[in-house]
């Protein structure tokens, strides 16, 4: 067992490399993370689901992922991956910066279409299924840039580039509405999600945060469940425990030091929690993990 995925919410590291911002992680929930935690990035992401069945949620939209689908993320979308219970999920993540497509240049491509896609304007699905149309030919885009990553034959990237904008054409002729300016709710929720990442060490309630969002304890409770699928308690102990797993798996404090730096008040409270969620203790934890592939951005 992986520790849990513990990006930021909004996340900023560099895909593939600066010249090359284009990036391919094979994953398995929850063989290498039970989760990933709700957030967003700059880069486009799709998430390419190889075998099995999980719990995919985009914006505030949750989805049962099965074995094929291909989920398009465009920059700025909420999401979020979770375990089915009794599933496990293997997909392939691939993540690009658009200026990999050619966002910067100035021609019509970038104009009409490539500037669009980073600002999250472009009208495309957020899922594909096989038998759906366009489904056959932007599989074979990704299998096919999968195999040029693999094997980096000279030119490779020249192949790569050229097979994502054809992914891009494919996913264009997908008759979608135009895209809406984003949800006031959608925005507040990243606000929230924004202070849980900047306070989640510290003593953080319920009445905290329906005060940061003005509102009662009870509405916030009742929106925050509409908008995520969980409770805000829960959602923050997720965010503590992927975060204590990470310190475990990357440092060498002591198990209180880790539990206080997560924001438990009480080494048996963590411990508990920690068991319940991972099926381990802490100390079991650290001494069996070893270092896996990231889900994709991090940190």
């Amino acid at each position: 067992m992986a520790p849990e995925h513990t990006a930021p919410l909004q996340e900023t590291k560099q895909h593939g490399s600066v010249l090359f911002p284009f990036n391919i992680y094979p994953c398995t929930i929850p063989l290498d993370f039970p989760s990933v935690s709700l957030h967003w990035h700059k880069s486009m992401e799709l998430i390419y689901v190889k075998k099995g069945r999980g719990e995919v949620q985009v914006d505030t939209q949750l989805f049962t992922a099965e074995a094929g689908d291909i989920f398009i993320l465009p920059p700025s979308t909420l999401h979020a991956l979770r375990e089915l219970p009794g599933n496990v999920m293997e997909y392939e993540n691939l993540i690009f910066d658009p200026v990999f497509l050619g966002s910067g240049t100035a021609d019509i491509c970038a104009q009409q279409y490539l500037i669009p896609l980073a600002a999250g304007r472009l009208p495309l699905p957020r899922l594909l299924r096989e038998g759906q149309p366009g489904y056959a030919g932007a599989a074979a885009c990704l299998t096919e840039a999968e195999a040029l990553c693999r094997e980096r034959m000279t030119g490779y990237e020249l192949e790569v580039r050229a097979v994502m904008l054809r992914f891009l054409f494919l996913l264009m002729q997908v008759r979608m509405p135009p895209v809406p300016p984003e949800h006031p709710d959608t925005q507040r929720l990243k606000d929230v999600l924004r202070r849980v990442e900047t306070d989640y060490a510290q003593p953080l309630s319920v009445a905290d945060i329906a005060r940061y969002c003005g509102c009662s304890s009870s509405h916030f409770m009742r929106w925050f469940k509409q908008m995520t699928g969980t409770s805000f308690i829960s959602y923050l102990n997720e965010r503590r425990l992927a975060a204590a797993a990470e310190l475990l798996r990357q440092g060498s404090d002591t198990v209180l030091a880790v539990s206080q730096a997560a924001g438990f008040e009480t080494l048996s409270n963590f411990n508990r929690q920690f068991k319940a969620r991972y099926g381990v203790t802490p100390r079991e934890y650290r001494r069996h993990e070893t270092p896996c592939p990231p889900h994709g951005p991090s940190d």
